[in-house]
């Protein structure tokens, strides 16, 4: 029986790889599963769906992008403030050495 079961998965696999596109229900789909929640995973496949429109991304990497644009400005922030340090420590030096 044990043999049956992984031959069926290893035929699956082989023969449906096609049906990715339908693992975007997989989500809401393991959340009725789970709790039984109906409501919740209806919100949830919605708020994909919506994200997935407005912004042409997947919630994945949405949010990558959003911390890779963020830790980006956090960096820029702290170049321009070693700039401005090494400027006013060098204006410092000119103005006490007159």
């Amino acid at each position: 029986m044990k043999i049956l079961k992984i031959f069926f998965i290893f035929l699956s696999l082989v023969i449906l790889p096609g049906c990715i596109q339908t693992t975007s229900l997989l989500g809401p789909g393991v959340t009725v599963a789970t709790t039984g929640n109906v409501l919740q995973a209806g919100l949830q496949y919605g708020a994909n769906t919506a994200l997935k429109n407005e912004t042409g991304k997947d919630v994945i990497s949405h949010l990558k992008d959003t911390v890779h644009e963020k830790n980006k400005k956090k960096k820029l922030h702290v170049k321009l403030k070693q700039l401005l340090e090494n400027r006013i420590e060098t204006t410092r030096q000119k103005l006490l050495s007159n």
